[in-house]
C-alpha cells in the first residue's frame, strides 16, 4: 500500500470520527428532549385540570389536556424514531470506520 493510500484511508477515517461525533451530539440532544418530554407526559398525567396552558411561540395558550397530552405522545414518537436513526447510522459509519482501521492495521503489522 502507497503512502497515498495510506493517507488517504488516514482522512476518510478521520471523517468517519467526525461524523461519529456528530451523531453522538445529536444523540445527546434528542435524549435531553426525550426527558422533557417524558417530564411533561408525566406532569399531564398528575393534573386533574381539563384544560393546560402551553407555551405556541412568544404566547402562552389555554388549551385541552387531551390535546396537548397527544402532542407530546407524538413528540416523544418522532424523537424515538429519529434515536433510532441515528443508531443505525451511527453502526454504519462505526463499521466503515473500523474496517478502514483494520486495514491500516494489517499493512502496519506486514
Amino acid at each position: 500500500m502507497s503512502r497515498e493510500e495510506i493517507q488517504q484511508l488516514a482522512e476518510q477515517m478521520q471523517v468517519y470520527q467526525q461524523q461519529i461525533q456528530g451523531i453522538l451530539a445529536q444523540k445527546d440532544m434528542l435524549n435531553t428532549q426525550l426527558m422533557e418530554m417524558e417530564k411533561a407526559s408525566e406532569e399531564l398525567g398528575k393534573t386533574k385540570e381539563t384544560y393546560v396552558y402551553r407555551i405556541a411561540g412568544p404566547i402562552i395558550i389555554k388549551t385541552k389536556k387531551t390535546e396537548v397530552k397527544k402532542d407530546v405522545e407524538e413528540k416523544k414518537e418522532m424523537i424515538e424514531l429519529r434515536m433510532k436513526s441515528l443508531e443505525k447510522s451511527e453502526k454504519k459509519i462505526k463499521e466503515k470506520f473500523f474496517a478502514i482501521r483494520d486495514k491500516l492495521n494489517e499493512k502496519s503489522a506486514g
